[in-house]
């Protein structure tokens, strides 16, 4: 989410490209003897970078919310209700079963909130969306970086003239709402000029509507002798 092509501080301080940097990490791990470092070994140097790429944490601080975070939490008790689970057989993570049950309790444990799992798709159509954001969408664009896993769940083609998607191949999460710096690479600075391009023609669409239906009043009113 946060492979930004420069240092950031967003979520941690990381250094450009954090991922490519996690694998050097991991591919250079020293030999322990054996041939090769073991798996754990290579997944802490790996980790490291995210959790300790300063070197000044004593320890990994895995629950700790720096950035107020929390609020995320509150979102999904509410309008954003993702059920997620795991099992051995396709995933890495210990074995959890999503429980709505037990995941109310825990939303109003923390919030007083009753999670409301079908909000998202009454408000905005489900699979659907298309044909809503045609009827009742306009000028928006979504922007999205494929490096950034919220991609996967976002609207990455037009649907419309004034809805439109702007894809990323190597862009991390909302890296073009970031303030520009020397270190962007050309296809950052295009995306943004490409989106000041598209807000201005909105605008300039509004106006020039603006003036025509200013223009037909004045027309009738001299006509009428007003």
């Amino acid at each position: 989410m946060v492979d930004y092509p420069y240092p950031t501080e967003f979520l941690m301080p990381l250094p450009a490209y954090p991922i490519k940097e996690v694998c050097k990490e991991i591919d250079n791990s020293p030999d322990d003897g054996s041939g090769s470092s073991s798996v754990l070994e290579r997944i802490f140097k790996g980790v490291s970078v995210y959790y300790n790429y300063t070197g000044k944490a004593d320890c990994f601080e895995l629950d700790d919310d720096p950035h107020g975070m929390n609020g995320w939490n509150w979102q999904a008790c509410t309008e954003m209700v993702m059920p997620m689970s795991s099992d051995r057989d396709s995933s890495m993570f210990p074995e959890w079963e999503y429980n709505s049950t037990s995941y109310a309790e825990d939303c109003w444990n923390q919030f007083r909130v009753i999670p409301r799992p079908t909000w998202i798709t009454t408000e905005f159509g489900g699979h659907d969306y298309k044909s809503v954001l045609k009827k009742f969408g306009s000028n928006i664009i979504f922007s999205n970086g494929l490096l950034d896993p919220w991609s996967g769940g976002s609207v990455l083609e037009n649907v419309s003239e004034s809805v439109v998607a702007l894809v990323t191949e190597k862009g991390a999460h909302h890296l073009d709402l970031r303030a520009a710096t020397g270190d962007d690479p050309d296809w950052l600075v295009k995306q943004r000029e490409s989106e000041v391009e598209i807000i201005q023609g909105w605008i300039n669409d509004y106006y020039d509507k603006k003036k025509a239906v200013f223009n037909m009043w004045s027309i009738i009113g001299f006509n009428i002798g007003v």
